[in-house]
């Protein structure tokens, strides 16, 4: 590792700790929730773009890898966390070390169903690759909902009845912030490297990527793979930091939010999804004063946006130096 490497790195893990003892002194609870969700939002927009904006598939089911990643996380935290917190002494260190836990499985079992979902539908393109997505984000939804094991129509609530004085709930921003920074730099490293030019070179034109001995298959169940992995993640930081999960949350109205995220911040644009996932989770919220206005005000937000900026907020270029900066503003 470079030197300036370890300079970067030993700023990140100092904004983290800083964030970590301001947060709890600076905000009350509501602007946390709000934070947090906002970190949430920017995960699962991302974890989007990969498919949708740089391998150029229209994915649309995505919110239902993230009540897979929810669902499977908070259950791996009721049925065999809580216990193990509890031998560890449910300290700040235990906690630290724990947390980890399920998220990891919440993005693998969300991975592996991606897998499962992306090996027959890829095949499929356009419209049909859509309804294919939709359909399965719906029927992922409905499979839990039928679970008992997870609270079924009731909702899961991360409480563990063996273990009642354990608290699973995560409320650390740094956290959460900290999960954000470090997928968008794994997706930026996967898509700006030089193998990352096989998912644009797929997106920009699949029948000449396939000429040139691309494997575009293999690229696109790939990006749905990585994807899959990182809306799992997106769900288990929802459902820690919620402390309650319904199937409600992760209905097609959601999907549909993830892709506004991404279209409205550019496709291709791993800055502009960031920025979209931002103003538009906090955007809500800062017009709440305004009553029965506010979605309508909203809907207006988005139609402007897409009439002044039909390629998106910051079309294919990026804020940051991830990649040459490339395509029109």
């Amino acid at each position: 590792m470079t030197r300036a490497s370890l300079v970067r790195v030993a700023a990140f893990l100092a904004a983290l700790a800083a964030l970590q003892w301001l947060a709890p002194l600076a905000l009350n609870p509501y602007y946390a929730t709000i934070l947090a969700r906002i970190g949430i939002a920017i995960i699962a927009a991302v974890s989007l773009q990969l498919v949708n904006g740089f391998t150029g598939q229209f994915s649309i089911g995505h919110a239902g890898f993230m009540a897979l990643g929810a669902y499977s996380s908070a259950a791996f935290s009721v049925y065999l966390g809580a216990g193990l917190l509890d031998s560890l002494g449910d300290g700040a260190l235990a906690r630290l070390g724990y947390f980890p836990l399920p998220l990891v499985c919440g993005g693998l079992v969300a991975a592996v169903a991606g897998l499962v979902v992306a090996v027959p539908t890829l095949r499929l393109r356009g419209d049909y690759l859509a309804i294919a997505t939709l359909g399965a984000g719906e029927i992922i939804r409905i499979a839990i909902l039928n679970i008992d094991a997870v609270g079924g129509a009731r909702g899961f609530s991360l409480a563990s009845a063996a273990h009642p004085s354990v608290d699973l709930r995560f409320d650390s921003l740094a956290g959460v912030y900290g999960v954000a920074v470090l997928t968008i730099a794994a997706i930026a490293r996967l898509v700006y490297s030089g193998g990352g030019l096989a998912f644009r070179a797929v997106r920009e034109d699949e029948i000449a990527a396939e000429s040139i001995g691309v494997a575009t298959t293999r690229v696109k169940v790939e990006a749905f793979f990585v994807s899959s992995f990182f809306a799992g993640v997106a769900g288990a930081l929802f459902a820690h930091t919620e402390g309650y999960i319904h199937t409600n949350s992760f209905s097609f109205v959601r999907s549909f939010e993830l892709v506004a995220f991404v279209v409205l911040g550019g496709l291709g644009s791993l800055s502009g999804a960031v920025i979209a996932a931002a103003v538009l989770t906090a955007a809500p919220e800062g017009l709440r004063g305004l009553g029965e206005w506010r979605m309508i005000l909203y809907s207006l937000l988005l139609i402007v946006t897409m009439i002044v900026r039909p390629q998106g907020l910051l079309g294919q270029r990026e804020l940051l130096p991830f990649g040459k900066s490339r395509g029109a503003a």
